[in-house]
């Protein structure tokens, strides 16, 4: 518990620093991450997407129980939450990216990997500029396998529209506890 404080310290700082990358004041809680987490079979996926990890509460989740043959790419555009990462995580699963989730289809077609079981993303697509926000989605969707699962939390329901109009219904979902309470988002390709 004692970790909690840096991270959150540097969580805040950078939120008011890079506002239009950072869309929360606080790490994820550990009932928004177990909620999200659970909405992906890890015993099958080979191949798991993170979207947005900031300093890597679901990163840590992630690493806990994908396959050890997983492979597990994490995309943090932010510089200062990519270098707590790095620091952070020592896993030879991991394969930490520098850059727009817009590029997942080249950096996953470098590893000669075509396809992802799971994407679970933290993005705070409100402040996602559209072009871009409709291109990540995008991108996302035309990386799952047919059957792969998307998770996504927001503090709104700004983004339903958009994603239903690339996975149709979604499963819908609500964490009180977190700060502030979130919405996840469940599609299914």
């Amino acid at each position: 518990m004692s970790d909690l404080k840096p991270k959150t310290g540097k969580f805040l700082k950078t939120f008011f620093k890079e506002r239009k990358q950072v869309g929360a004041v606080a790490p994820s809680s550990r009932f928004l991450v177990k909620k999200m987490c659970g909405k992906v079979d890890f015993n099958t996926a080979d191949v798991i997407i993170e979207l947005g990890p900031g300093t890597g509460a679901f990163t840590q989740k992630i690493l806990e129980q994908a396959k050890p043959d997983a492979k597990i790419f994490i995309f943090e555009l932010n510089p200062d939450f990519y270098r707590i990462l790095k620091q952070r995580f020592d896993d030879k699963r991991i394969v930490l990216v520098n850059q727009s989730a817009e590029d997942i289809a080249h950096v996953l077609g470098e590893h000669n990997i075509t396809g992802a079981d799971a994407i679970i993303s933290s993005l705070p697509l409100t402040i996602i500029p559209e072009p871009v926000k409709t291109n990540i989605i995008k991108a996302g969707h035309a990386i799952l396998k047919p059957g792969g699962t998307y998770v996504q939390y927001q503090y709104s329901l700004s983004a339903k529209k958009l994603l239903e109009s690339f996975y149709g219904k979604l499963n819908l979902k609500f964490s009180l506890i977190n700060i502030p309470p979130a919405f996840i988002y469940v599609g299914k390709k």
